[in-house]
């Protein structure tokens, strides 16, 4: 170790090359994983937020909730629960006189069931009537206040805002909470409809009966439009990086190795054991990793602090302590490609003897 810091200090302008790309790496890493993170929150907030454990909907809509229609005969047999709840849902565009147009899903729920219940107002109050809604806080984003009267897909009616919730969010699009009837109005659904789905915070519930199926809540977001795609080219953006982080490291380790062999011969003329010099180098790897990776998280802090909320980036704990830990292999990884020139050193042949 102490041999690694004193070529380190020896060589700053080498050395602080390797951390400035450890560092852009480590930092591309982070935001791409809390983008990622925060981007498929917006997909399930709402899912999570009602403590979903299984899902009920037509077996010929695809696995989605917007296009599913359950009838009444189909819940013929279906023994509601405290536990369960009908929805109806259906996209929306939301507009109020002065303010853009919003596209989000409108959710019809009933008063009596959990999932009005349990609704995370952070302002206002729950909605009562049928002309008034509570809607996702991100509504606020866009200038809307309590008390605005939103028009839904164009219509003649206004709804009254009366609430702001937290985590209302499905598929990315915010969520318009109303009454059950208010979504079969706009639907313009015909009297033997029921709901689009029955969302069950019982994991042992398995209804099927006519066209309607039980999904578990896994199954349920992993159709998501757009859902599974989304991470996998995260996931694989991140790999990427990854492994562009190894073959840096390696490639910068491996020259400076190639320039410093007369060094390593010198040293081991002078009875330097080769474990020494292995040692130093991995040291050297583990050290600046560490100081690239650390400045890449203070960065990474610094910028979620700044970037407004309409910016769906997460930094959490985890994603911090993965990156790290993933940096940290590659560093490792990295350092043990130079090894073998330095096991094949040969003093009397490199001093020139």
């Amino acid at each position: 170790m102490f041999l690694a810091i004193k070529e380190i200090k020896h060589e700053k302008l080498r050395y602080g090359l390797i951390v400035l790309m450890i560092f852009l790496i480590s930092y591309l890493i982070f935001m791409l994983s809390s983008l990622a993170i925060g981007l498929s929150s917006q997909n399930t907030q709402a899912i999570e937020s009602w403590n979903t454990q299984r899902v009920v909907l037509n077996k010929n809509s695809n696995i989605n909730m917007n296009q599913s229609v359950l009838t009444k005969e189909d819940l013929k047999n279906f023994k509601m629960t405290k536990k369960d709840a009908v929805v109806g849902e259906l996209g929306i565009v939301a507009k109020a006189k002065g303010h853009q147009s919003v596209s989000a899903q409108f959710l019809g729920i009933k008063k009596d069931q959990f999932i009005y219940k349990d609704q995370d107002l952070v302002a206002g109050k729950k909605a009562k009537k049928t002309n008034e809604v509570t809607v996702d806080s991100s509504f606020k984003d866009q200038g809307y206040h309590l008390g605005d009267k939103i028009s839904l897909n164009g219509s003649s009616k206004k709804y009254k805002i009366v609430g702001f919730v937290n985590n209302a969010k499905i598929n990315i699009a915010p969520i318009v909470y109303g009454r059950f009837a208010t979504w079969k109005k706009l639907r313009m659904a015909a009297p033997n409809v029921a709901a689009s789905a029955v969302i069950s915070q019982n994991s042992k519930l398995d209804f099927n009966y006519k066209d309607a199926k039980t999904y578990s809540v896994e199954k349920f977001i992993s159709e998501l439009p757009g859902y599974t795609a989304q991470n996998m080219t995260f996931d694989l953006m991140i790999g990427f990086l990854f492994v562009i982080s190894l073959i840096v490291i390696a490639v910068f380790l491996y020259i400076l190795t190639m320039q410093k062999m007369h060094n390593f011969a010198v040293m081991r003329a002078q009875g330097i054991p080769s474990k020494t010099l292995i040692s130093a180098t991995i040291s050297q790897s583990i050290i600046l990793v560490v100081i690239g990776v650390i400045i890449g998280l203070i960065l990474m802090w610094l910028t979620a602090l700044l970037l407004p909320d309409a910016v769906p980036v997460k930094f959490t704990p985890l994603i911090a302590l993965g990156g790290t830990v993933g940096m940290l292999l590659m560093g490792i990884i990295g350092s043990l490609i130079p090894i073998r020139s330095i096991l094949k050193v040969d003093p009397a042949k490199a001093i020139g003897e």
